[in-house]
């Protein structure tokens, strides 16, 4: 059984333009890490709960409208302010975990700056796809030195 179980959930619409940098960046990652477990999806939903309960940690990557750098990757806190069946936040789908599972593994959410929302299209911007490109390097540099830290731990 692997030390670390990780999971990558890249949501969002690739038919909305840059809105698809979530599922963009969880196929790359998922390319790079055969072993990696990846959820793509077009929102989270509370269906998350039991995927994310069973995992250590969980990455929510999605594209994200008016960053100034090209990611922004932070730990998920606090708690959500509603909890519904239609708008499940990073947050909501861990209180879900927790309640559910009794699992709240550590988490992170990955926001990818994006601009093009606008036009009903496939394919990213080619601002989004130049952050795309940083995102993956930084993600894929991260995974390494948790699994380099997951192995040392083991002694």
């Amino acid at each position: 059984m692997p030390v670390n179980r990780l999971l990558l959930i890249g949501y969002g619409n690739p038919g909305r333009g840059d809105d698809g940098l979530g599922p963009a960046l969880a196929q790359a990652m998922s390319d790079l890490f055969p072993d990696l477990t990846v959820d793509i999806d077009y929102q989270l939903t509370v269906d998350h709960a039991a995927l994310i309960a069973a995992h250590d940690t969980v990455i929510f990557a999605d594209a994200m409208i008016g960053l100034t750098d090209p990611y922004q990757f932070a730990p998920v806190t606090g708690t959500p302010e509603t909890l519904g069946s239609h708008q499940v936040s990073p947050q909501a789908a861990m209180s879900l975990a927790q309640l559910l599972f009794g699992q709240r593994p550590q988490a992170w959410t990955l926001a990818i700056s994006g601009n093009d929302f606008d036009q009903l299209h496939e394919g990213l911007s080619p601002g989004a796809t130049a952050n795309l490109a940083q995102t993956v390097a930084f993600l894929r540099d991260w995974i390494l030195r948790q699994q380099n830290d997951s192995q040392t731990a083991l002694g």
